[in-house]
């Protein structure tokens, strides 16, 4: 039978409800690592059920590093105004838009990298794997398993969380979709160096921004 203790270090690690923390630890036999994948599969059915709704509210939020050389801007969305004026929802926010200034990220999902950088990575990477001698058969399985790292450095949601590298934010936004009970979609985000140009991506981005805070 689950402690106070066990159920506690649960709901702190997965941010579940105490009566989910419960059952989890039931079906997993009391044993804490079995019940964290038990409700992370959990969250991801839940927030697979939940994708397809509309999540049209949210909050534009902003984050600067430091002594101001890093800035990022970031949307997230969720479906009603009132979890968008919760702590939870804008703690979830400010977290990923910290994780952004760390990390980076140039794309938010793989199937938003262009075509042609997709095609130079794969030209580069068998280059390199048939240079050690690897026969093309073998080099092409090679430079697939590359390109998921790939994804991984350039696409936010395959980027492992700054706060936990146990979880992607593909994950962390999972996990936020089951305990808050709506669907959660990080639409866009700019990341802003101190001495760099923008892309246009940025750019127009914090024009919007700007038009909409009365700022042209």
């Amino acid at each position: 039978m689950p402690t106070t203790e066990m159920i506690r270090e649960l709901r702190e690690r997965t941010g579940a409800g105490i009566l989910d923390c419960k059952k989890a630890l039931a079906e997993s036999g009391d044993q804490i690592e079995k019940a964290v994948d038990w409700l992370r599969a959990r969250g991801a059915a839940s927030a697979a059920k939940k994708a397809s709704r509309q999540a049209s509210e949210g909050v534009v939020d902003c984050y600067i590093h430091g002594s101001g050389t890093i800035g990022v801007l970031i949307e997230v969305n969720c479906e009603t105004d009132f979890v968008a004026r919760t702590d939870r929802f804008k703690e979830l926010v400010r977290g990923i838009a910290m994780h952004i200034a760390a990390s980076n990220p140039e794309y938010l999902r793989r199937e938003d990298v262009p075509a042609d950088a997709i095609e130079r990575e794969q030209r580069t990477q068998l280059e390199r794997v048939m240079l050690e001698g690897k026969p093309e058969a073998v080099a092409r399985r090679i430079v697939e398993g590359r390109m998921g790292k790939f994804y991984e450095e350039i696409c936010l949601l395959e980027q492992k969380y700054v706060k936990d590298d146990s979880k992607t934010i593909e994950v962390v936004l999972r996990e936020a979709v089951a305990t808050i009970g709506e669907n959660i979609q990080v639409r866009r985000f700019a990341r802003f160096v101190m001495g760099e140009g923008l892309t246009k991506k940025n750019s127009d981005f914090a024009a919007e921004v700007a038009a909409a805070a009365g700022m042209n």
